[in-house]
């Protein structure tokens, strides 16, 4: 064996046992006061000039977004974006807020309306009604009603309502069939506002869910039991910071929005990757104030991610 190819070896066999790992990259579309899409080389490939509460990229490129309440739209909207850029209007919102917009694999989309009626829906491409019943929350304050409802694979919705410190679980004709609890244990009489924002199925019958001001995201099994919890003890610094969305990687692992990062530290993460180990293995930083209020990856090191996306 020559000099050369020894020392070739030898790097290898360094690098192998020293715990190196590629860097991990993302590609993602971030919502909020600001919309775009951000490369994975750190370059915004693509802006959409209005606020938006949640959106998703479809495989074929579409991008559908929940746009915020408006001039144009005052009680919010659903659009979609073809990839050739022509816009068009799933849903416009006939209350006081659309919150979320879930794409189906049966060409529909999930839309949770807050209001005097807090109510979900079901509607085709052309704003057909499909499905409809009403939300089982607090109609007092509209804006803290709900936010990202998602539909399952076993036909089911899952609703998170912020002030009912609850994640419903829906049938199609609107019967709650199960309720996840997000009080902080110990804190029955809810001191603490864990209010759940965004609820995502996962696995056998698992639900994280991420809550905002409670500055916490937590898993629970099949059986309604916490069984994983995240807080700022577990990270190198107050990242979670009104916590909104989050999304389930197919390796399990887990990134998180914090809405609030920036505004009193402009080097606070507006989003972050953490293993199952709680070990942080990405993340975004802007310097910016705007807060990103839900997004999606869409590329890990250059690679598509397979869906849908669990977020």
């Amino acid at each position: 064996m020559n000099r050369m190819k020894f020392l070739a070896i030898v790097a290898f066999l360094l690098v192998c046992t020293s715990g190196y790992a590629e860097e991990t990259t993302h590609s993602f579309l971030a919502c909020g006061q600001a919309t775009y899409i951000m490369g994975e080389d750190g370059k915004i490939s693509w802006t959409y000039p209005a606020s938006t509460r949640d959106g998703y990229v479809l495989t074929d490129g579409t991008i559908v977004l929940t746009l915020s309440r408006s001039k144009k739209y005052p009680g919010g909207a659903v659009i979609k974006i073809a990839p050739d850029g022509n816009e068009s209007l799933i849903w416009k919102g006939t209350q006081s807020e659309v919150n979320s917009a879930h794409p189906t694999g049966d060409n529909t989309y999930v839309v949770t309306e807050a209001g005097p009626d807090p109510r979900l829906l079901e509607v085709d491409s052309k704003g057909t009604v499909v499905l409809e019943f009403p939300l089982a929350c607090q109609k007092k304050n509209h804006h803290m009603q709900t936010r990202m409802a998602r539909k399952d694979s076993d036909g089911t919705y899952l609703a998170p309502h912020l002030l009912d410190f609850a994640v419903m679980r829906y049938s199609p004709k609107g019967e709650v069939l199960s309720k996840l609890d997000t009080t902080v244990p110990g804190d029955p009489q809810r001191k603490i506002h864990s209010w759940p924002f965004t609820g995502i199925r996962h696995g056998e019958g698992h639900t994280l869910v991420s809550c905002t001001n409670g500055n916490r995201v937590v898993d629970f099994d099949r059986d309604g039991k916490i069984i994983w919890t995240l807080t700022n003890r577990d990270l190198p610094g107050n990242w979670l910071q009104d916590p909104c969305g989050a999304q389930v990687l197919p390796n399990n692992n887990i990134v998180i929005t914090s809405y609030a990062a920036g505004r009193a530290d402009r080097n606070a993460p507006k989003l972050f990757e953490v293993t199952r180990d709680r070990k942080v293995v990405w993340k975004f930083v802007d310097g910016k104030k705007t807060g990103i209020h839900h997004f999606q990856i869409i590329t890990t090191n250059g690679e598509k991610l397979p869906g849908p996306a669990l977020k």
